[in-house]
């Protein structure tokens, strides 16, 4: 019920794109990164945490449809609903039901406990289509309340110095603001490219550290600024005159990734799922087949396929991770 098409995944008892990668007349979009919602469709379906984010990057005149967690609906010839993720705010893994039975795909997703999004789902199907960002064994997250605490006192030790710390604008720069609330109470200087999707967070619900825009502060000695990887190296930087630099990524779990990118301190945290997560969710499916995409898929079908379950990749050939999305 889900195929490769030249716009990405398709699916033709619909018929609609899932994600697609340029303009499609109906998209099914799992969530708001810039990877999977892009600009140009004609209409998407997506949850309504989604939406509004969406609306945020792409436009209030975007076309969007609602579709909330457990909804049904007919779409064609096949049945469509949309289920927890646990990867952000309005994240969702796409059941779709129909002649070729169930079929789910999971969108990006990881299993630990995130205070900005409800978590993931485990759902019952014939076919899993699973990311494989992260799928590979030396992938292992610690908790997120560990790497919290320590972002903490790397921030309280740099009382004479800028903490600034680079993650993704939308997703993770909301959850380490939701982690940190739970170890203090300081305010937090944040990048406008974090500032706006902040602010939905917010109005979902989400609790968060105060946060101030950056504006004519001559010194931000003992502060903890966020910003974008983007803006490292421009303009915008020449503001800090000391400083240290730290980035959040499930990238550093890799050795030697934070000294090759000249970073100061790294904190390893990911919004995807890591290896342990990736095998549990596989089982938890019950899948009879598993399509791999993304990220370190290939691994994976390997692996899977060893260990005697049908298996195959799925998509374009697998891109090399992304560390602004992770």
């Amino acid at each position: 019920m889900i195929v490769d098409s030249p716009q990405g995944l398709f699916c033709p008892g619909g018929p609609f794109h899932l994600d697609p990668l340029g303009p499609v007349q109906r998209a099914v979009i799992t969530h708001a990164h810039g990877d999977h919602a892009r600009a140009g469709n004609a209409a998407i379906l997506c949850t309504p945490q989604t939406a509004a984010l969406v609306k945020r990057r792409l436009g209030e005149g975007t076309v969007i449809e609602i579709l909330e967690y457990g909804e049904r609906r007919r779409i064609g010839e096949v049945t469509v609903s949309l289920h927890p993720a646990g990867h952000m705010l309005g994240s969702a893994q796409v059941r779709i039901e129909g002649p070729a039975g169930v079929w789910v795909l999971s969108g990006d997703y990881k299993r630990e406990p995130d205070p900005t999004c409800a978590p993931f789902e485990p759902l019952r199907c014939d076919v899993f289509v699973t990311e494989a960002s992260y799928a590979l064994p030396i992938f292992r997250w610690d908790s997120a309340a560990s790497v919290a605490a320590e972002i903490a006192s790397w921030w309280q030790g740099n009382a004479r110095k800028a903490s600034l710390l680079f993650c993704y604008a939308l997703g993770k720069a909301q959850r380490l603001l939701a982690e940190l609330a739970r170890v203090t109470e300081r305010p937090v200087f944040v990048h406008g490219a974090v500032e706006p999707f902040a602010e939905i967070y917010r109005a979902a619900g989400v609790r968060m550290l105060p946060t101030r825009l950056i504006g004519e502060e001559r010194s931000f000695a003992g502060e903890l600024v966020l910003a974008p990887i983007t803006a490292r190296g421009t303009p915008w930087m020449k503001r800090f005159r000391a400083f240290e630099s730290g980035f959040a990524s499930g990238l550093l779990r890799i050795r030697g990734t934070r000294r090759r990118r000249g970073f100061d301190r790294g904190f390893v945290i990911s919004d995807h799922a890591d290896w342990p997560g990736v095998l549990k969710t596989i089982r938890e499916t019950g899948a009879q087949r598993v399509l791999a995409m993304h990220g370190h898929r290939d691994a994976l079908v390997r692996w899977l396929r060893e260990a005697g379950v049908d298996a195959a990749p799925i998509g374009l050939a697998a891109p090399p991770l992304d560390p602004e999305g992770d």
